[in-house]
């Protein structure tokens, strides 16, 4: 009996290669998503280009540019892209998971209905984004921009927004699980309705705490926003 032939791989495929613009656009002509594994672009200019529906595993897109692109649904798994910059770009309902997105640069992308999970994006600028059902889980947004970004009724989980700008965000209704919101920018911030028993509030002053009003603290919480009057709580 004749043994079945090994499966080939999908024409779609390429893995660990290096990659530049004009690589990616022979690739993209086929007008089918197209999946990288283990490719190297970094410092690549990618902008302008239209890659809806790729998947990007283990790749390096450091300092690559994507300025412009169309990625709407894509996915990125265990990317390294610190320095990246996608302004502008369309990454609506696209998934980014595992990567390290460091001092990227999200500036006016469009990010409705984007999931980024267990993620780096320390020092990340999505200022301007259009962020609508955009939902982070277990990502590190320390020093980050995100001002006027809307939590509302949003179950925040594992979110470090350490030293983060988000200035006139609003949490109204909002869980926070697992957070820290240490020395952030919390200028006209809204938190009515929120429940902040699971954020780190260290380095709160008093003064702001009129942000807080109507949102449910903890005793220990309350205890370290006295303490800047030099008061005990018991």
């Amino acid at each position: 009996m004749a043994t079945a032939p090994d499966p080939i791989l999908p024409a779609n495929i390429t893995e660990n290669s290096e990659l530049d613009r004009n690589a990616i656009e022979r690739l993209s002509k086929t007008g089918l998503p197209h999946r990288l594994t283990a490719c190297v672009l970094e410092d690549a200019d990618l902008s302008r280009l239209m890659l809806e529906g790729w998947i990007l595993e283990d790749c390096n897109v450091k300092q690559a540019k994507f300025t412009g692109a169309k990625l709407s649904g894509t996915v990125w798994k265990s990317c390294k892209g610190g320095l990246a910059d996608f302004t502008g770009c369309d990454l609506s309902e696209s998934r980014i998971e595992g990567c390290d997105f460091n001092n990227s640069n999200f500036r006016g992308a469009t990010l409705t209905g984007a999931e980024i999970v267990r993620s780096k994006l320390t020092g990340a600028n999505l200022s301007e984004a259009k962020t609508l059902n955009l939902t982070f889980t277990e990502t590190r947004l320390a020093d980050a921009r995100l001002p006027g970004l809307s939590f509302r009724k949003a179950r925040l989980n594992g979110l470090d927004f350490q030293m983060a700008d988000l200035k006139k965000c609003d949490f109204r209704d909002a869980i926070f699980q697992d957070c820290s919101l240490r020395d952030a920018n919390l200028v006209d911030c809204r938190f009515d309705g929120a429940d902040l028993r699971g954020a780190d509030l260290g380095g709160i002053r008093l003064l702001n705490a009129k942000q807080f009003k109507g949102a449910t603290i903890s005793r220990d919480q309350a205890g370290q926003l006295l303490a800047e009057l030099g008061l005990k709580v018991r």
